[in-house]
């Protein structure tokens, strides 16, 4: 079993696996991923996993239908991962955080939103050139 810490070779793999997942519009099974890699952990980048869970459940009630669901993750999750910018584990969180604003728009406007299938949603992206490192 992984120890959760972030140098950890179970760590890593487990946060890599729910990035994969995540962008190949697996929502739940990055959930469920993430949840395992926090579960366990108790470092300084707690909240960070806990935004990308959140993150994922959100488009997963997004893509279900669940539109209260959706508001009210996509609000907390942004709340979470907004400190770890600009870059954090390797994903360019204010590139990701914008594509999640951008895909949730429609959400937070109506309540007959375009279906996720018709959105854009965020994606993991290396860092941009010039972008400082954090943890």
């Amino acid at each position: 079993m992984s120890t959760g810490n972030p140098t950890d070779d179970g760590a890593e793999g487990l946060f890599a696996r729910g990035a994969v997942l995540f962008d190949a519009g697996h929502y739940f099974a990055a959930h469920d991923v993430w949840e395992e890699l926090w579960t366990g952990y108790r470092g300084p980048l707690r909240n960070f996993y806990k935004g990308l869970i959140q993150s994922a459940v959100a488009l997963y009630h997004y893509s279900r239908g669940n539109l209260h669901g959706a508001r009210k993750l996509w609000r907390s999750s942004t709340e979470y991962l907004r400190p770890f910018a600009p870059l954090c584990r390797g994903l360019d969180v204010d590139r990701f955080l914008a594509e999640h604003e951008r895909c949730f728009a429609d959400v937070m406007a109506s309540d007959a939103p375009q279906p996720l299938a018709q959105r854009l949603p965020p994606r993991f992206h290396p860092p941009r050139e010039g972008v400082g490192a954090s943890s």
